[in-house]
C-alpha cells in the first residue's frame, strides 16, 4: 500500500499529467485550505468594515459609479473590488463569507495560474513545485481570506505578467490572444487598485526589453490595438465618475498616487527595509530559499528569458515598494508568484545535495527558534495578543516544521523536501491562523457591539464613534455614523458639503451628549475619562469588548456606570 506521503512524491516526480487533472487537484486541495471557515469570524475594521460596507451603499443606491462611505464621497480606490463584493452580497447575502469571497477566490486563481504559467514555461513539475509553494505560504494563505484590493491586484498582475511571457512562446497566430489578454488584465488591474496596474507591468517590461535587448517585441505587441482595447476596459468608469465629480481626478491621481508615493501625507512611513522581514514572515516556510532562487535565475538570464523575467517581475516590484513613502504589509503580495515559480525551478533543477542539505538545516533551525519564541511569547510579556494556549499551538506546529525540515532535508533530495515541508505548512495554515483570529479579532472587529446595537437602540438613536471610525459598525448595523474628533480618511468626502452633522468635533459632540439626543457610543478605554470629564449627562456602559466599550447617555437595560479612573 501506498502512504499518503509516498503517493505525494511520487505525484510531484511525475514528468506528465494531464492539465486538468492537476489544475483540479490544486483546485480540491488548496481551495479546501483557503475557503474553510471563510464566513466564522467577523470582518476585521477597518478594511474588511469599508470594502464591505461601499458595495453594500452601492446597492442601496443603484449606484455605482461614486463610491459613498457613511454617506460621504470616497475616491482613495478604484471600483473593481466594491463591484465584485456587491455581486458577492447579491449572490450570498450580508455576511461575512460575501465580504471575503472575492479576494479569496481571487488567491486560490492565482495558485492555478501560477501553476500554469510554471508548466508553459519551465515544465509541468517547476509549475506544479511554485503552485504548491505559493498555496502553503502562511502570509499568502492568510491575506487571501481578507477583504481587500490587494489580492485581487496580486490576481490581475499575475495574469498580466504571465500573458506577456507566454506572448513570446507562442506561434504568431497565438500571440495576439495573449497580448489582449495582457491588455486586459492591465486595464482590470487599474480598475483594481489604480496607476500602478500599468506603471508596474510598464516598468517590468521596459527592464526587461533593455536587459534581454529584446526591443523587436515591440512590433509584435499590438500597442495600439492592445492600447485601445486597454482603454475600453479601465477608462469608461474613470470617465464616468469624472463627469458626476469634478474633484475627482485631483484627489484620486494627485493625492491618492503622486502624493502617496513620494511623501508620507499617508502617516504610513516605514524604513526602506521594512519589506525584507516582512517577506521573510509572509513566506514562510519558503522564504530562505529566495537569495538562492533569485541568483540561479539572475545567472541564467541569458540562457532562458523566462527567469530574467521573473526576476525582474519580483525585484522591481519589491524595489518600488520599498521606495515607496507609504507601505503596508499586503503591498508585496505581487511578487510571491515569481518568487514561488524561481524557487520550484531552483528546487528542480538548480539545487545541488549539498545546497539542499545546507538550505534545509536553515530553514529547520528557523523554524525551532520561531517555534520557542512562540511558545515564550505569552509567558514573557504583561499583555500579549495571544494567550499561552495559543502561544503552546502555534509554537509546536513551528517546532514540527523545523523537525521536518531537518529530517526531511538531510538526504539532500529537493522532492522530499518539498513534500515534507508542504504537508507541514498545509497543516500549519490549516490550524494556526483560525485558533489567532479567534483571539485577536474581537479587538478590531465590531460585530459584538453591532448586534448591541440592533437590540437595543431604536430608530430615534443615533450611533457615534469617539476613538475614530468604527468602519464595521455602518454595515451590520445599516445605520450611519456619526464621527467624533479627525475624520481620517473621510475627511475628503466630509470637505464636499452637506455632512456637517455627521463629522463633529470634541466639543460639539460633548454639548450633543447633554442635549438629551439618546445616543450610543463606541469609545477607546483611554478616552473614557476624557468624555467623563466633558460631559453632565451620565455614562451608562451598554458592553464591553477588550479595551473598547459600548457606551449611552441614557439608561440602557442590563447597563451600568463604567467606574472613573
Amino acid at each position: 500500500m501506498i502512504s499518503p506521503f509516498n503517493g505525494l512524491m511520487r505525484y510531484l516526480r511525475q514528468e506528465t499529467e494531464t492539465l486538468l487533472r492537476d489544475l483540479g487537484l490544486l483546485a480540491i486541495v488548496f481551495g479546501t485550505l483557503f475557503f474553510q471557515g471563510l464566513g466564522n469570524l467577523p470582518l476585521i475594521d477597518p478594511d474588511e468594515g469599508r470594502y464591505i460596507e461601499i458595495p453594500r451603499e452601492m446597492l442601496l443606491r443603484h449606484d455605482f459609479v461614486t463610491p459613498l462611505l457613511n454617506g460621504v464621497k470616497y475616491f482613495e480606490k478604484p471600483p473593481l473590488l466594491y463591484w465584485l463584493n456587491a455581486l458577492s452580497l447579491t449572490l450570498f447575502g450580508e455576511n461575512e463569507f460575501a465580504a471575503r469571497f472575492a479576494g479569496t477566490l481571487c488567491g486560490l486563481l492565482t495558485v492555478l495560474v501560477t501553476y500554469y504559467l510554471g508548466r508553459r514555461l519551465m515544465g509541468r513539475r517547476v509549475g506544479l513545485y511554485a503552485a504548491v509553494i505559493l498555496g502553503s505560504s502562511a502570509g499568502f494563505m492568510v491575506q487571501s481570506r481578507i477583504n481587500f484590493t490587494d489580492m485581487i491586484l496580486s490576481f490581475l498582475l499575475t495574469c498580466a505578467f504571465g500573458c506577456f511571457a507566454l506572448a513570446q512562446r507562442e506561434e504568431e497566430r497565438q500571440k495576439g490572444l495573449w497580448y489582449y489578454l495582457f491588455y486586459i488584465s492591465m486595464g482590470l488591474a487599474v480598475l483594481a487598485k489604480g496607476l500602478i496596474g500599468i506603471v508596474l507591468p510598464g516598468a517590468v517590461i521596459f527592464l526587461y526589453l533593455l536587459l534581454a535587448n529584446r526591443w523587436r517585441l515591440l512590433k509584435e505587441m499590438r500597442l495600439f490595438s492592445g492600447a485601445l482595447l486597454f482603454f475600453a476596459v479601465c477608462a469608461p468608469w474613470f470617465v464616468l465618475v469624472s463627469l458626476r465629480n469634478p474633484e475627482f481626478a485631483q484627489f484620486f491621481f494627485i493625492h491618492e498616487h503622486f502624493q502617496r508615493f513620494l511623501t508620507k501625507v499617508h502617516h504610513r512611513y516605514q524604513p526602506v527595509w521594512f519589506f525584507f522581514p516582512v517577506l521573510l514572515a509572509t513566506m514562510l516556510p519558503w522564504a530562505p530559499l529566495i537569495p538562492a532562487a533569485l541568483k540561479r535565475g539572475w545567472t541564467e538570464r541569458r540562457s532562458t528569458g523566462a527567469t530574467l523575467f521573473l526576476v525582474l517581475w519580483a525585484v522591481v516590484i519589491f524595489a518600488f515598494f520599498s521606495k515607496s513613502s507609504s507601505k503596508l504589509i499586503p503591498y508585496i503580495l505581487p511578487v510571491f508568484p515569481p518568487l514561488a515559480l524561481l524557487i520550484g525551478s531552483w528546487l528542480e533543477r538548480g539545487s545541488s545535495t549539498r545546497s539542499m542539505r545546507w538550505h534545509a538545516v536553515g530553514i529547520g533551525i528557523l523554524l525551532l527558534a520561531l517555534g520557542g519564541a512562540a511558545i515564550a511569547y505569552p509567558l514573557t510579556f504583561p499583555k500579549p495578543e495571544i494567550g499561552v494556549p495559543e502561544g503552546v499551538l502555534v509554537g509546536g506546529l513551528f517546532l514540527c516544521q523545523g523537525v521536518a525540515a531537518l529530517l526531511s532535508g538531510f538526504r539532500g533530495e529537493p522532492v522530499r523536501f518539498l513534500a515534507t515541508m508542504a504537508i507541514s505548512a498545509y497543516f500549519f495554515c490549516l490550524i494556526a491562523p483560525p485558533v489567532i483570529y479567534a483571539r485577536m479579532i474581537p479587538e478590531v472587529a465590531n460585530k459584538e457591539f453591532s448586534q448591541v446595537i440592533n437590540q437595543k437602540a431604536g430608530p430615534e438613536v443615533r450611533i457615534a464613534c469617539y476613538s475614530g471610525y468604527e468602519q464595521g459598525i455602518a454595515f451590520y448595523t445599516h445605520r450611519r455614523v456619526i464621527v467624533v474628533g479627525d475624520p481620517d480618511e473621510l475627511s475628503f468626502g466630509r470637505d464636499q458639503g452637506g455632512h456637517a452633522e455627521w463629522f463633529l468635533d470634541y466639543d460639539a459632540f460633548h454639548k450633543l451628549w447633554d442635549s438629551g439626543t439618546p445616543l450610543f457610543t463606541v469609545i477607546k478605554q483611554r478616552d473614557l475619562p476624557k468624555l467623563q470629564a466633558a460631559v453632565k449627562t451620565p455614562i451608562t456602559l451598554v458592553t464591553q469588548v477588550g479595551r473598547r466599550l459600548l457606551v449611552s447617555n441614557r439608561p440602557v437595560e442590563t447597563g451600568q456606570a463604567p467606574q472613573k479612573k
